[in-house]
């Protein structure tokens, strides 16, 4: 089974939700050309890191920059993974859905809430983790800071994913850590991470790109440089399988020791 992929590596304006929105469009147009049956945006791709103001920008699942990103789904047939801002229940999530062209597959929340940039100030963490069973088979989601907690990478190859999509906004000067996260998160657990970083820069803080596919080996099948491009690619997800039978990693564990 093939999977072809966008990563739509963009500057996000901070706080500037209809101008991110436009630029999206554009670029979804583009990956649907392409003959992508994805495409990944970044972290918080619609507002950037304005946690101050979340209030002004949450919604609910079927609300708002949400309905926007289901409705780009569903006109360029093609799904879609990006985190926003989510309103729910009195608080606010950094929400990963994951959108087919007909409708909402399902959502993952950040569980790891990056300190450094006070998320753990304004947000609350998701507590669930989800695997989603595809046509093309299964995948899920994390979020930038996630990359950091190896747990919850194996726990979704116990569960038979075989994709994970990593939207972030992932800061200099920490290229070297983001590119050995990735692949090490990919060799480890046999599977595909599709990560896509945001460029530019907003409150201090500077986002270097480097958007990259690693496949189960561990080798980065495509990855960007440090400027807004829409760069694609083909997995062969049968790969993931065949590495796991030639080296039987997981069934190797001792989750009794």
């Amino acid at each position: 089974m093939e999977l072809t992929v966008s990563l739509a590596q963009m500057d996000v304006a901070l706080g500037k939700p209809e101008a991110n929105l436009a630029k999206a469009w554009e670029l979804v147009i583009e990956a649907k050309r392409r003959g992508s049956d994805v495409v990944v945006f970044p972290e918080l791709w619609t507002t950037g890191y304005d946690l101050k103001n979340a209030r002004r920008y949450a919604a609910g699942l079927n609300e708002g920059h949400f309905a926007r990103m289901a409705e780009m789904a569903k006109e360029n047939n093609i799904h879609i993974v990006g985190s926003l801002l989510e309103a729910r229940g009195g608080r606010y999530y950094n929400t990963a859905p994951m959108f087919s062209p007909y409708g909402m597959v399902g959502v993952y929340r950040k569980v790891h809430l990056f300190r450094m940039m006070e998320e753990d100030k304004y947000l609350s963490p998701g507590e669930e983790v989800p695997v989603f069973d595809l046509r093309w088979g299964k995948c899920a989601i994390a979020i930038c800071y996630d990359l950091r907690f190896p747990e919850l990478f194996r726990r979704y190859a116990i569960a038979g994913a075989v994709v994970v999509f990593v939207p972030a906004e992932w800061p200099h000067p920490r290229l070297a850590h983001w590119r050995t996260l990735l692949a090490a998160r990919a060799i480890e657990n046999q599977m595909f991470v599709v990560a896509c970083n945001r460029v530019g820069e907003s409150a201090r803080e500077r986002f270097f790109g480097h958007s990259a596919i690693y496949d189960p080996w561990g080798e980065a099948l495509v990855e960007a440089g440090g400027s807004e491009l829409l760069l694609t690619a083909t997995l062969d997800l049968e790969m993931a399988e065949r590495v796991r039978r030639r080296m039987p990693v997981l069934a190797d564990r001792r989750p009794d020791l």
